[in-house]
């Protein structure tokens, strides 16, 4: 009798559900994941996973969760509401595993003070009353909830805004975000597919939040750069996008991680982060 194959469906496989196709991947889980447009198709094809359309605007053909037994949900929602959700909120009923990944922009602003998974959800954007309403969508369908910190990794981190000059020291007082490298967050999803407790809200964090600008000095330490100079956050020119961030200021909580799924980080704080990111950047920047 053949042994049926997990097989992860990724909407939208983005930066974090990509570091998760590859661990489970090699486990010899099949993959299937979504883009907007059939060049990102193609593009996870070229992966060796299956690659569909979805860009909200209509619903997948009912086939393409045959043999599915484990999702992902990344895409944002929007100004109408999760379009994973609307469309295929009630194909998803029966799935072995849901996993929806928020963000901690739902906690809002709490001017540098220590926020839990218990914390009230009082979103201070449109971001994050989006987000907020669609945890409360994939709730009903008792999805775990995953909210995200600020995502590090490779392809993005402020090594490489240092060194291509980008890099800003924004100075906002008392402000205070956190962050995770994108390998931790998918140890975080593979612990809670081992240990699935549908419904359940976990913040996916590092152990250290600290001032945006602490993290660009040390990445310019790291290099043996000079420090960007300090930019007052009122004369930083953001984009409406980038000043959002700004708006909310807290220290995520990540307790429940480590009691209830066993989670050990790999990087702990971004100092361990961005020492590991140089040491793949070494042989690039040896040539440079």
């Amino acid at each position: 009798m053949a042994i049926a194959m997990n097989h992860l469906f990724c909407f939208g496989l983005g930066f974090s559900a990509k570091a998760l196709a590859a661990r489970l991947a090699g486990q010899g889980w099949r993959i299937t994941g979504t883009s907007r447009s059939a060049a990102g198709a193609a593009a996870i094809a070229g992966l060796g996973y299956r690659g569909l359309v979805f860009d909200g605007s209509a619903a997948l053909p009912g086939e393409s969760f045959n043999g599915v037994t484990h999702v992902v949900i990344s895409v944002p929602p929007g100004a109408e509401g999760d379009p994973v959700f609307r469309h295929h909120g009630n194909d998803l009923s029966n799935i072995n595993w849901l996993a929806y990944l928020s963000t901690t922009g739902v906690y809002g602003d709490h001017g540098g003070a220590w926020v839990s998974e218990e914390t009230p959800l009082t979103p201070n954007t449109e971001r994050g009353h989006r987000r907020c309403n669609a945890e409360g969508d994939w709730a009903s369908k008792h999805a775990h909830i995953f909210r995200l910190a600020g995502i590090y990794g490779p392809g993005r981190n402020q090594l490489l805004s240092v060194l291509d000059g980008t890099a800003k020291r924004i100075i906002k007082p008392g402000q205070i975000f956190s962050r995770i490298h994108v390998e931790d967050i998918a140890t975080v999803l593979v612990a809670a597919i081992a240990k699935p407790n549908p419904g359940r809200a976990y913040n996916v964090a590092d152990d250290e939040p600290c001032a945006p600008q602490d993290v660009v000095a040390y990445a310019a330490e790291l290099l043996a750069m000079p420090t960007p100079p300090d930019t007052p956050f009122a004369a930083a020119k953001l984009s409406p996008m980038a000043a959002s961030f700004y708006a909310d200021s807290k220290r995520v909580g990540n307790a429940r991680i480590s009691q209830e799924l066993g989670v050990q980080l790999a990087f702990p704080t971004y100092r361990e982060g961005l020492k590991s990111l140089l040491q793949d950047l070494a042989p690039s920047l040896a040539t440079a």
